[in-house]
């Protein structure tokens, strides 16, 4: 059993679902919620990652109330969500991470990326990935 999971977020559909499975299905002493903000964002904005604080997490920490579970929250700057999401789980004694994909797959994938299966091929703990749609 994980002591310690990471839900990495944004304002996503799947990031949310990715939320609640967490909080619902996996008996953790921690979920910690992180956010990424791109450097070139953050330099631009002209502001820290650590004053960054994304409106989103309001509605993260109405969640995990209506679950009956404590959650954290961070917000990291890095040059890419999954290079950010790996450096901070290296960093830190998480022990999984729970988060959402988009199910792109084929040229879709490829031309835009995937931070789930980016995270998924390098993360040395262990990755759930909760599909889109999914309700819980």
């Amino acid at each position: 059993m994980p002591r310690h999971i990471l839900v990495p977020m944004d304002e996503s559909g799947p990031a949310r679902a990715a939320l609640e499975y967490a909080l619902e299905w996996v008996p953790a002493d921690r979920v910690t919620v992180l956010s990424v903000v791109d450097d070139l964002e953050a330099s631009y904005g002209g502001v820290a990652s650590g004053d960054l604080e994304p409106a989103f997490f309001d509605d993260v920490r109405r969640t995990a109330d209506e679950y009956d579970r404590p959650v954290e929250t961070a917000v990291v700057e890095g040059s890419g969500a999954a290079n950010a999401i790996l450096e901070y789980v290296r960093n830190g004694d998480i022990d999984a991470i729970v988060m959402g994909s988009d199910g792109k797959a084929g040229v879709s994938r490829v031309l835009l990326g995937s931070v789930a299966e980016g995270v998924t091929r390098r993360a040395s703990v262990p990755v759930t990935i909760v599909p889109e749609g999914q309700g819980y």
